[in-house]
């Protein structure tokens, strides 16, 4: 069973990212080391999750499209719209389901469901408020300058 600090969604050891074979297998849908449990957290909560998810979209895209450019026998400008068209298309399902896709692979490193949104959402509220406290402070600093400027 997992440990509590984990079911609250912080990582349970040090984020140690993995190496390059292992991150191509995990971009491919594999599953990380023991040791790379803390870092698929972060990779799927970070404020770059987002980019992380397009970028393994597209290491997973890149076997079809060498495969369709390679061996179609066909013009290259045939090759290349089938390869763009699907390429477009898959795309397009990885970002509809990009949420679903990266709370599969936090489950897979053995946190509980549904722990990577809620992880973000916590990082957004805290980063919300931390940019409505530097605006406070900023608008009370204007206006502590004009009225200054008026001399009241």
């Amino acid at each position: 069973m997992a440990d509590p600090e984990a079911d609250r969604g912080s990582p349970a050891g040090p984020i140690v990212r993995p190496a390059l074979h292992r991150w191509l297998w995990y971009a491919l849908g594999g599953r990380l080391p023991e040791r790379n449990r803390a870092w698929v957290l972060h990779d799927t909560t970070t404020h770059t999750w987002w980019l992380r998810h397009v970028a393994r979209s597209l290491v997973q895209m890149s076997i079809p499209v060498v495969l369709v450019m390679g061996l179609l026998p066909a013009p290259w400008q045939l090759r290349a719209a089938a390869a763009g068209g699907g390429l477009f298309l898959g795309m397009l399902y990885s970002l509809a389901y990009m949420n679903e896709t990266t709370e599969h692979r936090v489950k897979k490193a053995g946190y509980p469901a549904g722990i990577a949104q809620a992880t973000r959402d916590r990082t957004g509220l805290v980063r919300q408020k931390q940019e409505s406290e530097r605006k406070r402070a900023a608008a009370a600093k204007r206006a502590a300058r004009y009225r200054n400027r008026a001399g009241r």
